[in-house]
């Protein structure tokens, strides 16, 4: 069941990323999304200027006055959405998690699929595929996907596995419930295997479809399958980041844990060259997605979490429609 929370935050997201696509995002997308090509519409007769190549000479034949084609885009499209959605989406040192930016993330491009009239549809993925919604076109579908995206990261919050205590149960009791909801959440696969995502939509997507990855891409071994994928579709990787992740502050020993295997391990963040260090390794990490993306010919969008989506969006898209029209 919704609650009033989750309601009110798509309410808020229908509410200012839509005016964002309709004001800004909804013509850059149209340009850099072509449909899949021209289809036949219908004859009108012909007027000077018309190009002499699209002359109907059949039924210029039979009317004995000239008729030219018309042809019209074929528009629809298929935008699918494949959202990570491990644990290690909820971190953030600013203003909102990573999890949060990719919410924005995928509003902002459903609703500019709907605009078009194109179809969209959603894979919320971790360790396994949590949830698939086929794509389908319309107001209430795209509102359905961000609705999803949105409950699926509160629903795994630790206020909706440890509730409350509203049967006035004894306090060891709740106690050994609340260890058991844990240590139940531990078992179950939720470290990020992007792999397998791209293989449930290589199964479920027979036709070519747009394909927006949005994860923080911590995994291993998923190029090959990523670089298979991309022949078929148009992939395009979103990399959401933090900037905490290429820059630790001088905080003193602070314990770190892995959110997705559990392993902690503590440092002392004064320390100048361990700072390097990791931000040394975070940067190697993405240079190294970088060059294994552009080997695979796979466009690269990035977001910060801790500032506006749009902006990275529309330059993406601008650079999309540069190198169109070369």
């Amino acid at each position: 069941m919704l609650t009033s929370d989750i309601v009110q935050q798509v309410r808020r997201l229908q509410l200012t990323t839509g005016r964002q696509v309709a004001d800004v995002l909804a013509g850059a997308y149209h340009s850099v999304f072509k449909g899949r090509g021209m289809e036949f519409d219908e004859v009108r007769p012909y007027v000077p200027g018309d190009d002499v190549r699209t002359i109907d000479w059949n039924v210029t034949a039979r009317t004995g006055e000239t008729f030219v084609k018309r042809f019209v885009e074929e528009r629809e499209l298929t935008v699918m959405l494949l959202v990570d959605i491990s644990p290690s989406q909820d971190f953030g040192s600013a203003n909102r998690s990573k999890r949060e930016a990719a919410v924005e993330l995928s509003a902002l491009l459903a609703f500019s699929a709907i605009q078009n009239q194109d179809k969209v549809g959603l894979l919320l993925f971790h360790g396994e595929t949590e949830e698939y919604i086929p794509p389908r076109s319309g107001q209430k579908h795209a509102l359905r996907v961000v609705r999803e995206v949105l409950a699926r990261g509160q629903d795994d919050s630790p206020t909706a596995l440890s509730p409350g205590n509203p049967f006035g149960l004894p306090r060891a009791v709740l106690h050994r419930f609340r260890r058991l909801l844990s240590r139940r959440r531990t078992q179950v696969n939720r470290a990020t295997n992007i792999s397998d995502a791209l293989e449930f939509c290589r199964r479920v997507l027979p036709r070519k479809v747009v394909l927006f990855l949005i994860s923080d891409f911590l995994d291993d071994d998923y190029i090959d399958m990523l670089r298979h994928c991309n022949r078929r579709h148009d992939v395009i990787c979103a990399l959401v980041s933090d900037q905490r992740e290429l820059e630790l502050p001088p905080a003193g020993l602070i314990t770190l844990q892995d959110a997705e295997t559990g392993a902690t391990r503590t440092i002392d963040s004064r320390s100048a060259a361990f700072r390097q260090l990791a931000a040394e390794h975070g940067q190697e990490r993405i240079n190294k997605l970088e060059s294994s993306l552009r080997a695979s010919k796979v466009d690269l969008l990035k977001i910060d979490a801790a500032q506006p989506v749009i902006e990275p969006l529309l330059a993406f898209f601008r650079m999309r429609e540069r190198r169109i029209r070369r």
